[in-house]
């Protein structure tokens, strides 16, 4: 058992220049950052197939409250940053786009760290998440201010 975690089974193609300059603008500026993301998966390969081959006796298996501490706690904000995208969620599915921007921009001020959060509204305002009238922000711009190295969080083996 393990808490939730980005994992990576493989480093992404990088693009060449030759591809980027034949995309529009943003789309290549946004690949271009999106290389500097860091990814290891060697190490999470390793613990996978360990946990694979050994099950709950893996070294990489973690005890429920070994889980349970390795969680994210939820607070109060990110409880209600939680509700708030889930309304949002809602709204959008059942045919109220315009009425779940003022959910999703709420859990972006609720939990200004999740990224989930914000791409799933940025990419409804725009499938590319680039800059629209609805959201303060978009993906390319939030990437360079936290850095794209600090756009996963490191998974503790």
């Amino acid at each position: 058992m393990r808490p939730p975690e980005p994992g990576f089974p493989w480093v992404p193609r990088q693009p060449t220049e030759e591809m980027l300059a034949q995309l529009p603008a943003q789309l290549a500026e946004m690949l271009r950052e999106a290389q500097k993301i860091s990814i290891d998966p060697e190490p999470y390969l390793a613990a996978l197939r360990d946990w694979v081959a050994n099950g709950a006796d893996s070294q990489f298996a973690l005890a429920p409250d070994e889980v349970l501490a390795r969680s994210a706690p939820r607070d109060p904000d990110r409880a209600r940053a939680a509700a708030c995208f889930e309304l949002g969620q809602h709204l959008h599915r059942s045919g109220a786009p315009e009425d779940a921007v003022r959910w999703f921009r709420e859990a972006h001020r609720l939990q200004p760290e999740n990224w989930t959060y914000k791409r799933q509204a940025w990419t409804f305002a725009d499938p590319f998440q680039g800059p629209s009238e609805a959201y303060d922000s978009d993906w390319l711009t939030e990437v360079r201010k936290t850095g794209a190295e600090n756009y996963y969080p490191p998974v503790e083996l």
